[in-house]
């Protein structure tokens, strides 16, 4: 890959990763990747690139660092680093919800969109608690700027004609046994109240108690667009995954730390689908 060097006001698009996986998938989606800068007072291991006319920054969490606290560090040190950036990205892996309206699947995408009182991230786990352990989630988190969202729409009209590029860029993953579907495991969903058998592979599980749905035709991605719940507790639990999703409105997905990005780093969040939101989770 063709390096060349930029100097930091020259970048205009951030992309934070919580995970080395997210990470690497976000390296190679880079056209070009630029010498790395120093910076005595950063000690944030940047990335840099270009995607088409598109001079962006990679970042990754601390390893072993969860919570959105860590989130909303990483953006505040990259913005004042490169202070040019006006386009913010977190993109990575999350916890679908699957619900009558939305047949979401492992390997289906997330984009974060204003919906209903939400501007696309709403955190589930922030507020106070009344008598009667009544929960009230107060406070609100920013959407992101009009450039973005504008950004977003003129996406789906494209996906509506069936015009664009997802296969051409994801094809660049196909020698890459750590993102390929076919190593990703089967597509199990359990009924929301079925505590079944912890392990690798689920061998002891009871099938029965796997939703029964629609096969698709091939490996099919489908792309869905609306609000994304993040908090700094872990969710792995079907029932309170429903029950969540139901109060906040219709989430279509779970994913922790983005919550810290969105008023000191109002950005997209893109979220691959790895999981359920419940005891069967993974990272594949």
């Amino acid at each position: 890959m063709k390096q060349h060097r930029l100097q930091p006001g020259d970048y205009t698009v951030g992309w934070i990763c919580a995970l080395p996986i997210e990470l690497a998938a976000a390296q190679v989606m880079l056209d070009e990747e630029d010498a790395p800068s120093q910076n005595s007072f950063d000690s944030t291991p940047y990335t840099l690139g270009s995607i088409g006319d598109h001079n962006v920054v990679l970042a990754c969490l601390p390893a072993g660092q969860i919570g959105t606290h860590s989130a909303a560090t990483a953006a505040t040190r990259m913005t004042s680093k490169f202070t040019s950036i006006r386009i913010g990205l977190m993109v990575g892996i999350g916890g679908g919800v699957p619900s009558a309206d939305t047949d979401i699947r492992l390997g289906d995408v997330v984009i974060s969109q204003p919906h209903q009182q939400h501007g696309g991230v709403v955190q589930y786990d922030f507020g106070k608690t009344g008598a009667g352990g009544h929960k009230t989630r107060t406070g609100w988190l920013n959407a992101p700027l009009d450039v973005l969202l504008n950004a977003v729409s003129n996406l789906r009209a494209l996906h509506l004609r069936d015009r664009n590029n997802l296969a051409t860029y994801l094809s660049a993953f196909n020698q890459l046994k750590n993102f390929s579907r076919n190593t990703a495991g089967p597509d199990l969903l359990f009924e929301a109240t079925y505590n079944y058998i912890k392990g690798a592979t689920c061998e002891q599980c009871n099938k029965g108690k796997v939703v029964k749905r629609t096969p698709r035709k091939g490996q099919e991605m489908v792309i869905y667009y609306g609000t994304i719940a993040s908090g700094n507790q872990v969710i792995k639990d079907g029932v309170s995954r429903d029950r969540l999703s139901t109060e906040l409105g219709g989430v279509i997905c779970f994913k922790m730390k983005a919550a810290g990005l969105m008023n000191a780093f109002p950005c997209l969040v893109i979220r691959g689908i790895c999981d359920y939101v419940d005891l069967y989770k993974n990272k594949n």
